[in-house]
């Protein structure tokens, strides 16, 4: 199903209500599957979240989870500390071409039993038994944080807790830092420091009944709305000033692209900076949120400024290539790209074609990055269904804000 996006208004307004934030709910539903007293309020309704939901309740003793990467990391130290049968989890051909031994390795190493059923250091994987014996583990700081979050989620149901030491500079630390919060919100004892984290032994925590955080991952999409458009405000419900998500920082990046945004209570209010001055030019390090590079780039694009992003070396093992494919499909809307293992960079254009087939590639975050540019020129957004991974409700929520499309 392609999506066929009109030349739009540069004038947007409208309220937006995003479900809950996906990290935040797939962490609490590994740590509600160990902690079943732990209520969940405004869970997040993607297919990532309701696939790591579904296989959390199933008998069976082979698990498909599909494109879900998060399930896949989170499901594989859960069955490790949780298991009373062999499972294999496996999932798509793009997921089996996703490395998982770093975590393997690592839960080897604190005593579980775990074999590759295909290539070795990619799923399926076979899990025999439980973690039986050893403590600590020490890991690369470089690796994916959900490696390390994995870890973190299943710590204080090993027997006597686990201490986890990085080495080198961490990648995506606010998402270590939002697993810490988590968990010393249920009461649990973690220490962070100096990259060690120390989580002890925890058989049973108070009721608790917690209120989801709206996810700011898809409010990036409504920024570069307003960044794009002219004269335009938007609302987004159920969100936090003091977020435990790190692609909050959006309000700072997405100033330097003429956003300006202020709380009013828990609804986030983005405006169009009036008379802005458009740079010549941004440069972000993105390793603390490589999600929001897409959008960024983007954004950078469709305003005809040059963009250097860094700091991007996930990007290569996520539900695609993202620098391989930003990079295709930019260059096909006129764009002068080039991109390393780690970067991409974008020379501004003066123009942006129109009615171009923008190809997703399996990728919701390559839907919902390009469709702002809707605000700037007609386009085609291929496989428009993809976006259900993590934002199913992205369509009808552009068409409630005057976007225009026909699905065909």
């Amino acid at each position: 199903m392609n999506i066929h996006l009109f030349n739009n208004p540069n004038k947007i307004s409208g309220n937006i209500n995003i479900t809950g934030s996906k990290s935040v709910s797939n962490r609490l539903l590994i740590l509600q599957a160990l902690y079943p007293n732990i209520k969940l309020k405004n869970i997040s309704n993607s297919d990532d979240t309701n696939t790591l939901k579904k296989a959390l309740s199933s008998s069976n003793s082979l698990i498909n989870i599909n494109h879900a990467g998060t399930a896949m990391r989170f499901l594989t130290a859960y069955f490790a500390i949780k298991l009373k049968k062999e499972t294999v989890l496996t999932g798509s051909k793009r997921m089996t071409e996703r490395p998982i031994k770093i975590l393997v390795d690592a839960l080897l190493m604190l005593g579980a039993e775990i074999s590759y059923e295909g290539d070795m250091g990619f799923p399926p994987i076979k899990i025999k038994n439980t973690i039986s014996s050893n403590n600590f583990i020490e890991l690369s700081s470089s690796t994916s944080s959900q490696y390390i979050s994995s870890l973190m989620l299943i710590a204080p149901k090993m027997s006597d807790g686990l201490t986890i030491q990085m080495s080198g500079i961490i990648t995506s630390l606010p998402y270590i830092k939002m697993t810490v919060s988590i968990l010393k919100k249920l009461g649990i004892d973690v220490k962070f420091n100096n990259n060690k984290i120390i989580i002890g032994n925890q058989e049973s925590i108070d009721s608790k009944t917690i209120n989801i955080e709206s996810d700011w991952s898809s409010s990036s999409y409504f920024f570069s709305i307003i960044a794009l458009s002219e004269d335009s405000v938007l609302r987004l419900n159920r969100f936090n000033k003091n977020s435990l998500q790190g692609d909050s920082i959006l309000r700072n990046i997405y100033e330097k692209l003429g956003v300006s945004s202020h709380f009013e209570g828990h609804t986030l209010v983005l405006k169009k900076i009036k008379n802005f001055y458009i740079p010549d030019n941004i440069t972000i390090n993105l390793i603390d949120s490589p999600d929001i590079a897409q959008t960024i780039a983007v954004t950078c694009f469709g305003l005809g400024i040059s963009c250097d992003l860094t700091g991007l070396h996930t990007l290569k093992i996520k539900e695609t290539d993202r620098l391989k494919a930003l990079k295709n499909e930019l260059t096909k809307l006129g764009a002068k790209v080039s991109a390393t293992n780690e970067s991409i960079h974008i020379k501004p254009s003066s123009q942006v074609l129109n009615n171009i087939k923008i190809s997703t590639y399996q990728d919701h975050r390559m839907a919902m990055a390009f469709a702002p540019l809707a605000i700037k020129t007609a386009l085609i957004i291929e496989d428009s269904s993809v976006v259900s991974k993590s934002y199913p409700g992205f369509w009808s929520d552009l068409q409630s804000i005057g976007f225009q499309y026909i699905i065909k």
